[in-house]
């Protein structure tokens, strides 16, 4: 959103003078009635809020005076207030749009955050070949084809497509795949595939195959059923049993479908249902997806808040940063109002491009929608709020076993994955006072072309010189919470001192670090911790920290092979032809289908490259130049 554009003026001050009520005071005099953006910081520079008003002058006066009946969440906040910034915006709505980027960005102390702001991902119908691909499809929609969702998880999109398959038999591979069967695979076998790889079936009754599908995805469910009956009903007829058993069967599957969706609502086409609970300073968010008439799927978020929040603000904000990168739906409906719906109604309607109606309903299907999403959020609230207890617990007596000085908030474990030195990754995983943060996870590509193959602590140098050094770069006051508290480090004492002397080389050293070790035998269970100028410390066998720190270990294990895994994958799928420019998905597949192999292609002269579909003149002599040029 090009919010630049459309400010009009920033002010800004910082001085070492007043700070609270009447730092507050000297700005009130500076300001005008135009909408904006204010921030209000601390005496070391660093955001506590990020607020927007309709009227800059009348919002900050209002800070200005102790008489006002401030929550204590604000009276701290403005307690701590040193000095405040200004941006001036043509209107409230760009205010508000403008206030929620920068607490993305900013993360104040005293705003509601939401932490956790992964994609979701889709159903691709994709369009790219004559027999289409049904596939997961996460991120831009830039492949032509129809997409379908959002859906909540990866699962709920993996379950879904493993019953289409079933209901209307059509592939999953992929198109280079798809050229170069000559027999059918298992899916053919299991019947769930058509195998149109192999001829088993026509373009146009393909075609049919995938029009029936996209019909089901729109809500269009009973006519694809009764279109089925009646076929099904014709083959018993015609006593075609073999082909009458086969209709059944993707009956069957289709009504499992509906069914493993739960809820699927008659008279809600499309909504979000976002439903809030707050229970002792904490709040849970659980967003429900209703997509034609079926339910996709819901997912919980924890939202960062104060202890004295009121409802209507963490659901304003909750849904500004939601949709900050998401397409809102045409309808969304929530547990609890917000303060202002005019302004939220017309940002989420600037990002779709089209209205988006908010609204709390009090009865019918729609109020019985929100209720089971209340429900739900009640009962993850509860669960997390335990788990929550149980990690505070392990944090402090990781602290404790370690002689830390206090319980780490973040702690970062690292670990390498190679074969031989080749396709090498570094992995960090982050843990903390929620327990493990997925969205925190890194992996690094090991880059160094002089590293010995198979030299861990050349590895292990380069992953942490890159992340500190970044550290270093973009947060040098350690004041946005990536910072770790601990580092933890597949290793023994050989290990420990090569990272503690990277850490000295960086000017990091102060950070806390423990060598997790094997132990005798490498048993699970006797591992040895080291630690820089310390004794080898161990922890009793059945200790919650010990099993605490293993499945921390071995998460970092699990995320680096699988890493290492995926980058090998992807290295021993490529081609030469990959490095030429100009030759994509298409061509490369229509070289290949022609010449059999990258290795002939290579040999190919002129004339042959351009016989191929899709290939010319120009380009023929490029891929020629690409293999006869090097060296």
């Amino acid at each position: 959103m090009a919010h630049n554009n459309n400010l009009s003026a920033e002010q800004s001050g910082f001085a070492s003078g007043p700070t609270g009520y009447a730092c507050i005071e000297r700005y009130v005099r500076q300001l005008d009635s135009s909408p904006g953006v204010y921030r209000m910081l601390d005496d070391q520079a660093r955001v506590l809020y990020v607020g927007k008003a309709r009227n800059l002058k009348a919002r900050v006066t209002s800070y200005s005076r102790p008489s006002n009946q401030h929550s204590a969440r604000i009276t701290r906040m403005i307690r701590e207030t040193a000095a405040m910034m200004f941006l001036t915006t043509k209107t409230e709505t760009e205010a508000l749009l403008l206030e929620q980027n920068l607490i993305k960005q900013l993360k104040p102390k005293y705003n509601v955050l939401l932490r956790d702001d992964k994609s979701f991902p889709n159903i691709l119908v994709s369009r790219q070949h004559d027999f289409p691909q049904i596939k997961k499809h996460r991120g831009a929609k830039s492949e032509k084809g129809d997409y379908y969702g959002p859906f909540a998880s990866a699962g709920a999109v993996n379950r879904t497509i493993n019953q289409l398959q079933k209901v209307f038999l059509l592939r999953n591979c992929s198109d280079a795949t798809f050229e170069s069967r000559t027999r059918p695979c298992l899916l053919y076998q299991i019947k769930r595939c058509s195998a149109p790889c192999v001829g088993y079936v026509s373009e146009s009754e393909y075609g049919a195959l995938v029009k029936d599908a996209d019909r089901f995805l729109q809500g269009k469910t009973t006519a694809v059923q009764g279109q089925l009956a009646r076929e099904m009903e014709g083959a018993a007829e015609a006593m075609e049993f073999e082909r009458a058993a086969a209709l059944r069967d993707r009956i069957r599957a289709m009504t499992q479908v509906q069914s493993a969706q739960g809820i699927n609502p008659q008279g809600v086409a499309e909504a979000d249902i976002v439903a809030l609970h707050l229970q002792q300073g904490q709040a849970c968010v659980q967003v429900f997806f209703v997509r034609a008439n079926q339910n996709w799927g819901n997912r919980d978020y924890y939202p960062r808040v104060g202890d004295d929040v009121d409802a209507a603000e963490v659901m304003q904000a909750f849904l500004l940063q939601f949709y900050a990168d998401k397409e809102p739906p045409r309808l969304v409906l929530t547990s609890h109002g917000v303060d202002d719906e005019d302004l939220v109604c017309d940002a989420l309607a600037q990002k779709a491009g089209r209205r988006v109606d908010l609204a709390v309903p009090q009865r019918g299907e729609k109020a019985d929608l929100v209720g089971h999403a209340l429900r739900n959020a009640r009962e993850s609230l509860a669960r997390k709020m335990s788990e929550t207890a149980t990690q505070a617990k392990l944090l402090r007596g990781l602290a404790e076993a370690f002689d830390l000085p206090e319980p780490p908030e973040r702690i970062e474990v690292y670990d390498n994955s190679h074969i031989q030195g080749q396709f090498a990754v570094g992995a960090m995983i982050v843990a903390g006072r929620d327990g493990l943060e997925k969205n925190q996870y890194r992996k690094f590509n090991i880059r160094g072309e002089e590293l010995t193959p198979g030299d861990d602590f050349g590895m292990m140098k380069e992953v942490l010189t890159r992340r500190f050094k970044r550290l270093l770069k973009e947060d040098p006051e350690r004041q946005s919470g990536t910072w770790p508290d601990l580092l933890l480090i597949d290793g023994g004492a050989g290990q420990v001192s090569a990272v503690n002397e990277i850490m000295r080389e960086l000017g990091v050293e102060d950070i806390p670090m423990i060598g997790v070790a094997k132990g005798i035998d490498r048993d699970a269970g006797k591992e040895e911790f080291h630690r820089t100028g310390q004794s080898v410390k161990a922890l009793r066998h059945n200790d919650p920290v010990l099993y605490f720190v293993q499945r921390l270990r071995d998460e970092a294990h699990r995320f680096a092979i699988g890493t290492h895994r995926a980058k090998r994958s992807k290295a021993i799928g490529a081609t030469p032809l990959d490095e030429i420019a100009g030759v994509g998905a298409t061509r490369k597949r229509a070289l290949l289908t022609h010449f059999g192999s990258a290795k002939a292609v290579s040999r190919a002269n002129l004339s042959d490259l351009t016989a191929v579909d899709g290939i010319s003149a120009s380009l023929a002599q490029k891929i020629y130049d690409h293999f006869h040029e090097k060296g």
